[in-house]
C-alpha cells in the first residue's frame, strides 16, 4: 500500500481477474508471506536454498502450471502468471525453482513426452515428490545455444551421453535432468537422466551475487546411460526446445513484473515513514516525479503481461511476442529496482528492507532465457525478416 492507500495497479487489472485466478494469487502471496519472507533473506545471504519451504510449496496446487491432468492444477496463463509474479515479488530465487520445476522440466515432459513418460514422472513432479531440471546451456554455447554440442551416441540399449552444461537450475538436487543433445544423425533431442547415473555429475556453481538462495550446477556427462524409454519422443530437433522456451518464457516477464513491485511497493513505503529536513521525502517533488515514474513502468509491464496471457490462453503466443515481454519487462523492471534502492539511501543496500535482494536478483532475470540483446534480435527478425545471428 502506498502513502495514501494507493495501489500499484493504477489501470485496475484486478479487476480483470476471475474469482479463481484471484484465490491463485491469494492463496501464493498467503504462503509467501507466512513461510518464506520471515527466512529468505537469511537463506539469501549464505546462499541456501530453502528446502523447508518445499512442502507448503506443494500443498499450494499450483505445480505443473496450465498442464492439465496427471496431477497438475490446469491453471489459466493468467493464473500461472500470478503465481510467478508472486514467487518473485516475494524472492526470485524461490521464482527460479518454480519456474525450472513447473515450467521447464514438466512443460518438456507434458509437450514432448509420450503417455507412459507424462503418467510416469509428471503425478510426482506436481507433488514436487520428484525434482526436475532442465539441460540445454552449455559452457561455449549460452545465446548460441543452438550449437549446442552435447553428444547421444546410441548403445544398443539406450544412448551415452557426452559432454557439459551449466548454469542448470536444481540440477545439483534433482532426481531427474532433461538434458539436450545432439545424436548421431545431428538430430537434436531430450534425454532424461536419473539421479544416480554413473557418469553424471553436477557440481553446484558459487559466488553468486543474484539469486543466491537458487542453486545452478555445471553438469558433467562422462558416458551417463539412458534407457531408450528416457528419450522424449516429440523433441526431434532445435525447434521443439524453442517451442518450450517460448511456452515458458512469459513466466519471466511475470517474474520480472514482481520483482518490480516488490522495490515500488517497498520505495512508497519508506517514502512515507522516512523523513529528512523536517518532512517525510514522499513531500519531495523529485521524489514524487520518481514514484511516478516507477508506477507508470509498472503499469505498462502489468498491461503487457495480462495482454500476453490472454494470447497465450486463445493458442496465439509467437516467439517474438514473448520475446518482447521478457524484453521490455526485465529491462523496466531493472530500472525501477535500482531507483528503488537509490531512494532508500544506506538502507536500500540492506537486506532487512528487501530491495537489495530484488536489486541483485535482477542482473540474473536480464539474462536468463535468453538476453536483452537476443530477445531484441528475435524481435529485430521479426521486423525486417533478415535474421542478424551471426
Amino acid at each position: 500500500m502506498g502513502v495514501n492507500g494507493a495501489h500499484p495497479d493504477l489501470f485496475l487489472v484486478e479487476d480483470l481477474l476471475s474469482d479463481g485466478e484471484r484465490a491463485v494469487r491469494d492463496r501464493v502471496r498467503a504462503f509467501c508471506d507466512r513461510e518464506v519472507r520471515p527466512i529468505i533473506n537469511d537463506h539469501w545471504e549464505r546462499a541456501q536454498f530453502p528446502f523447508d519451504v518445499l512442502p507448503g510449496l506443494a500443498e499450494l496446487g499450483i505445480i505443473g502450471g496450465t498442464i492439465d491432468g496427471y496431477g497438475c492444477p490446469g491453471l489459466s496463463p493468467l493464473a500461472c502468471g500470478l503465481v510467478a509474479h508472486e514467487l518473485a515479488r516475494c524472492d526470485g530465487s524461490l521464482a527460479t525453482f518454480y519456474g525450472v520445476q513447473s515450467g521447464l522440466a514438466m512443460t518438456s515432459i507434458a509437450t514432448l513426452g509420450s503417455e507412459s513418460q507424462r503418467a510416469r514422472w509428471l503425478p510426482a513432479m506436481a507433488a514436487l515428490e520428484t525434482i526436475g531440471a532442465f539441460a540445454l546451456t552449455e559452457p561455449d554455447h549460452g545465446s548460441d545455444v543452438v550449437g549446442l554440442e552435447t553428444r547421444a551416441e546410441a548403445d544398443g540399449e539406450g544412448y551415452r551421453l557426452y559432454g557439459a552444461k551449466r548454469w542448470i537450475g536444481n540440477a545439483s538436487f534433482a532426481d531427474i535432468v532433461i538434458v539436450w543433445a545432439r545424436d548421431e544423425s545431428g538430430h537434436v533431442g531430450a534425454f532424461v537422466v536419473e539421479r544416480g547415473t554413473p557418469g553424471f555429475t553436477a557440481e553446484l556453481i558459487t559466488g553468486k551475487t543474484a539469486k543466491r538462495a537458487s542453486w545452478q550446477a555445471e553438469v558433467r556427462l562422462d558416458g551417463a546411460h539412458v534407457p531408450a524409454n528416457n528419450r522424449l519422443p516429440g523433441a526431434e530437433s532445435f525447434e521443439d526446445a524453442t517451442s518450450v522456451l517460448t511456452t515458458c518464457r512469459p513466466a519471466v516477464a511475470w517474474g520480472a513484473l514482481g520483482h518490480a513491485v516488490a522495490a515500488y511497493e517497498a520505495a512508497v513505503r519508506h517514502a512515507g515513514e522516512r523523513e529528512q529536513f523536517g518532512r517525510p521525502l514522499a513531500g519531495a517533488q523529485l521524489v514524487q516525479y520518481r514514484l511516478a515514474k516507477m508506477l507508470a513502468d509498472v503499469t505498462a509491464m502489468q498491461l503487457i503481461c495480462l495482454r500476453m496471457a490472454q494470447l497465450q490462453a486463445e493458442g496465439k503466443l509467437t516467439p517474438p511476442m514473448a520475446s518482447m515481454a521478457k524484453m521490455f519487462n526485465a529491462a523496466r523492471a531493472r530500472t525501477v529496482v535500482s531507483d528503488a534502492r537509490d531512494l532508500l539511501g544506506g538502507n536500500g543496500i540492506l537486506l532487512e528492507h528487501d530491495v537489495a535482494r530484488h536489486h541483485a536478483d535482477m542482473e540474473a532475470v536480464v539474462t536468463v532465457e535468453g538476453s536483452d540483446s537476443v530477445q531484441a534480435l528475435i524481435l529485430g527478425r521479426e521486423i525486417t525478416g533478415i535474421p542478424a545471428f551471426s
